[in-house]
C-alpha cells in the first residue's frame, strides 16, 4: 500500500507545476507520517515516478506523430516546402497545377510519419538513463525542461535513425518520383533558377522539429492539466492538494 502511495506520488511530481509540487510534497509528507510512519521518498523512487510520467507522455505523442495524417493534418508540425521550393509550388499553382503541388507536400509528410516510428526505443533509452540530478532539475525547471533534456541527449541518434528511413520512405511513399516530376517540369520553364533540393536531409530535420514540438506540448500538459488524473489513484494523490 505504502509503495502505491509513494510510486503516485512521485508521478504527481511530473505533472504539478513547481508552486505546486511544493505544496503536494508538503502534504504529502503529512499523509506518509500519519499512514506509515515516515515521509522519506528517495532518489529512485523520485525518479522512477518522473521517468514513467515522460515515458507515457513520449509515447503517445510519437504514436500520434506515426498516424497517417499525424504531420500532414497536424498544423503545429505539418511539413511545408523550404524557401527554395516555395517558388516552385507557387509556379505550378500558377500554371493549374495545384493538385501536383499539394501531392508533393502530402508526400513529404507521410514519410515523417514512416521516420518518426523509429524514435521510440531512442527516447525510451534516454530516459532510462537519466540520472536523479537530471530528473531533479526537470522536476523543478521549466515548463520545457524534459523537452530540452531529450533535445540534448537524442537529436544526434534520431537524425541518425530518421535519415535513412526518410531516404527510404521518400521511394516508398513515392516523394522522390513526385518531386522529380515536379522539379522537371519547373526546371524546364523559361528563365527560372533551376533548384535540386536535397529532400532526405529537409524531411529528417522537420520530423524532429516536429517530435520535440509534440512532446513540449506532451510536457506542459503533464504539468498543469489537472484533468489528468486519469485512475483513481491518481484521483486520490491529487485530491491532497484540493
Amino acid at each position: 500500500m505504502r509503495r502505491s502511495l509513494v510510486l503516485a506520488l512521485t508521478i504527481l511530481f511530473a505533472a504539478t507545476a513547481n508552486a505546486q509540487f511544493k505544496n503536494v510534497l508538503n502534504k504529502a509528507k503529512e499523509k506518509l507520517n500519519t499512514t506509515t510512519g515516515t515521509s522519506a521518498l528517495s532518489n529512485a523512487e523520485i525518479g522512477s515516478g518522473l521517468k514513467e510520467a515522460l515515458k507515457k507522455g513520449v509515447d503517445d505523442q510519437v504514436q500520434k506523430l506515426t498516424a497517417v495524417d499525424g504531420f500532414y493534418k497536424n498544423e503545429a508540425v505539418k511539413i511545408l516546402l523550404p524557401e527554395e521550393l516555395q517558388k516552385v509550388d507557387k509556379t505550378l499553382r500558377k500554371m493549374g497545377m495545384a493538385n501536383l503541388a499539394d501531392e508533393g507536400i502530402k508526400v513529404l509528410n507521410r514519410a515523417a510519419e514512416d521516420a518518426v516510428k523509429e524514435a521510440t526505443p531512442i527516447f525510451t533509452n534516454a530516459i532510462m538513463n537519466m540520472s536523479f540530478t537530471d530528473a531533479k532539475n526537470i522536476l523543478m525547471g521549466t515548463d520545457n525542461s524534459a523537452t530540452q533534456y531529450l533535445q540534448r541527449t537524442t537529436t544526434s541518434p534520431l537524425y541518425s535513425k530518421f535519415s535513412p528511413v526518410v531516404s527510404q520512405s521518400l521511394d516508398k511513399v513515392g516523394a522522390n518520383a513526385v518531386w522529380a516530376k515536379i522539379i522537371d517540369k519547373y526546371n524546364s520553364l523559361p528563365l527560372v533558377s533551376k533548384v535540386n533540393p536535397n529532400l532526405t536531409d529537409y524531411v529528417t530535420n522537420k520530423a524532429l522539429d516536429g517530435v520535440f514540438t509534440m512532446i513540449a506540448v506532451e510536457e506542459k500538459n503533464i504539468r498543469t492539466n489537472l484533468s489528468s488524473r486519469s485512475s483513481d489513484l491518481l484521483k486520490k494523490v491529487f485530491a491532497l492538494q484540493d
